[in-house]
């Protein structure tokens, strides 16, 4: 597992899936990501605030740079295939090579919710994340009162395992933090159970 993690370290790979591109951001992003990362509305249940100009968010996406290029960054650029569009972010806010421990995380522009992309970004990450980098356990975490984060991970497989009570101090308040998990154990039952009702629809 230890030459996967150094792999991802050197590059993070290009993930296909029906809709979407996911691939390492890029300064000429700018326009897309600030577009969203601007809102209020985009940054209510995160750790950051909104980007204040499109100058903050071409210097952020600079500074990603590097840390692409120092194997310290994990997360992808969720792009629209039918408009080319960077629509938000979604990727491993940690790992733990040791524990085989990764964190998930993700981003998306609130014009294009509801269209189930965080799912479809988010599965092709947990996927990677079990089936490459060769992890154990899947961490999604969300302040309480952002139920469609938890939403997304539930259609993802994780399940709820409870809530760490103001154990994050967020914007001036201490925030009840959700947690979720996958176990590779979990997701390998998932997938079987999907392969053999595959198989047993193509025979009816």
């Amino acid at each position: 597992m230890i030459r996967y993690f150094e792999k991802l370290r050197s590059t993070l790979p290009v993930i296909e899936t029906p809709r979407l591109i996911l691939r390492q951001m890029e300064r000429s992003d700018t326009a897309d990501m600030y577009e969203y990362s601007r809102l209020s509305e985009t940054t209510r249940y995160l750790l950051w605030n909104p980007h204040p100009s499109p100058e903050y968010t071409r210097a952020y996406l600079t500074m990603i740079g590097r840390f692409y290029r120092k194997g310290e960054f994990y997360d992808w650029a969720v792009v629209e295939k039918a408009s080319g569009r960077m629509i938000g972010t979604c990727g491993f806010a940690r790992l733990e090579q040791n524990h085989r421990i990764g964190e998930i995380g993700y981003v998306l522009n609130p014009a294009y919710h509801g269209r189930g992309y965080a799912t479809e970004a988010a599965s092709a990450v947990i996927r990677y994340g079990f089936e490459t980098l060769g992890l154990n356990r899947i961490e999604g975490r969300y302040m309480v009162e952002n139920i469609a984060s938890r939403r997304v991970m539930e259609h993802c497989g994780l399940v709820f395992e409870g809530v760490l009570r103001q154990s994050m101090m967020v914007k001036g308040r201490f925030r009840d933090i959700g947690l979720c998990s996958l176990l590779l154990e979990d997701y390998q039952s998932k997938m079987a159970d999907a392969s053999r009702s595959a198989v047993t629809d193509w025979r009816q």
